[in-house]
């Protein structure tokens, strides 16, 4: 079983409660499923949860190398120098990233609004940066674009591998063969 899943904000990926926020079993009450892969609680988007162990080793674990494509609202306007620090690999002191695909999009079409809101600045423009990685580590996508200049204000992961996000919105979910 391969279960896509659309994070809300907020919602933690663990079955049990924290006493805090939001977890994976008040939208899916599913048993025997396992998120492959995590996303922070202020991320949202894709997670795929599957009962199958191998299956989520291979879509979890880095040796395997699973692209990952997120949408990122950043503060300010990407300069052409970040972007290609983005793409070259970035030095975040405790690693150095591998290459990625960074590219500025248009804001998504057909994206949902989120709660609470991202702040707004009136003096301080937004853009939307793609960005493929493949790898995972903690926080990596957030400490990415602060450290070339351009701080994450919202986070979604749109695409793991073959699967995306399409056609869910947050808290929905479906199976897939």
């Amino acid at each position: 079983m391969l279960i896509l899943f659309n994070k809300p904000y907020g919602v933690i990926c663990q079955f049990s409660s924290d006493g805090m926020h939001p977890t994976l079993k008040d939208y899916l009450q599913i048993p025997g499923v396992y998120a492959a892969g995590r996303l922070d609680t202020d991320s949202e988007g894709l997670l795929i949860l599957t009962d199958d162990g191998a299956l989520q080793h291979k879509i979890s674990h880095p040796r395997h190398k699973q692209a990952k494509t997120y949408w990122v609202q950043v503060e300010g306007k990407p300069t052409p120098e970040a972007l290609e620090q983005l793409r070259r690999g970035v030095n975040l002191g405790d690693f150095i990233t591998q290459p990625a695909t960074a590219n500025v999009i248009p804001e998504p079409p057909g994206l949902w609004p989120r709660n609470p809101p991202v702040r707004f600045r009136k003096a301080i423009p937004t853009s939307w940066i793609e960005l493929v990685i493949r790898e995972g580590k903690n926080r990596q996508v957030r400490r990415m674009t602060a450290k070339v200049g351009f701080p994450t204000l919202r986070l979604i992961r749109y695409r793991i591998g073959e699967w995306r996000l399409d056609g869910l919105a947050p808290g929905e979910w479906r199976e897939v063969d």
